[in-house]
């Protein structure tokens, strides 16, 4: 090779190599986690049917019973049901991994030429996007029985970002449960002990304000209601920034502090 030719070639830096190299791999463990979503036509049918009971029996067994401010349970119920909902499809993610590391697929993957978080990355976003078909079938239900939203297409948008990136933030919690569980039973079994008091020790479905005195204070850190408070806020047209920015922080900490420990977990594991 010549000076001249030796001077036309574009030399790529190695991180830049190495993050292509990450995003593609990650790419294509997304694409193979959603695959066999299709080509399972019952997890398909549970996607769909799930969201949609969820809203029918809370909309008509508990809307007659629950007062809430406003008057209108719907409107408040759809964005905890959203959490609540992305919230319990996060636990997927500890399943998914528990059954590939029972099934030797994780070790059929560390054998090929592919970046190690890729694996715990496109489980993640899979079910991200999994996450974000359910909203989108609770939010065509919910528009049937009367769910609007009153803050504009701008509004609407922010809101369903939240929520899927909060089932995403809490996807990462998840992974590393799948991958300290000796079987996708137990990840199952233990992923319901941190998601139960979270979902339900919140705002999602009642007022904080109606709760006994010693639980309230714990109901309104908890990240699930800010996440609530802040959709509720963006879907009723009435945000409030300082509880968007709150929900946004508990996205990004949350990220921030399982994602590296679920890559420690994940090399331990081989």
């Amino acid at each position: 090779m010549t000076a001249t030719t030796r001077s036309m070639v574009r030399v790529v830096p190695r991180t830049t190599r190495r993050s292509w190299w990450v995003v593609g791999d990650a790419a294509t463990i997304t694409w193979r986690n959603l695959l066999q979503v299709v080509r399972n036509p019952q997890l398909a049918v549970i996607d769909t049917i799930t969201p949609i009971m969820f809203v029918l029996l809370f909309a008509y067994v508990f809307g007659g019973a629950i007062r809430v401010p406003g008057g209108d349970y719907i409107s408040y119920l759809m964005p905890g049901i959203f959490v609540q909902t992305v919230v319990f499809g996060a636990t997927g993610t500890a399943i998914g991994l528990a059954e590939d590391l029972q099934k030797g697929v994780v070790d059929r993957f560390r054998s090929l030429p592919m970046a190690p978080s890729a694996v715990l990355v496109g489980r993640t976003l899979s079910d991200a996007l999994r996450n974000l078909y359910t909203v989108l079938v609770m939010t065509a239900v919910g528009y049937v029985i009367g769910f609007r939203f009153h803050g504009g297409l701008a509004g609407a948008v922010l809101a369903l970002a939240l929520v899927v990136g909060f089932g995403y933030a809490i996807s990462w919690l998840s992974a590393n449960i799948g991958l300290l569980a000796k079987s996708a039973q137990a990840a199952q079994g233990a992923i319901f002990i941190p998601v139960f008091p979270l979902t339900f020790a919140s705002s999602a479905f009642v007022p904080v304000q109606t709760m006994p005195s010693w639980l309230r204070p714990i109901a309104e850190a908890n990240p699930v209601t800010v996440v609530v408070n802040a959709a509720r806020g963006l879907v009723s047209g009435a945000p409030d920034t300082a509880t968007i920015v709150g929900a946004l922080a508990w996205i990004v900490v949350i990220v921030l502090v399982f994602a590296p420990i679920a890559l420690v977990n994940y090399r331990r594991r081989g």
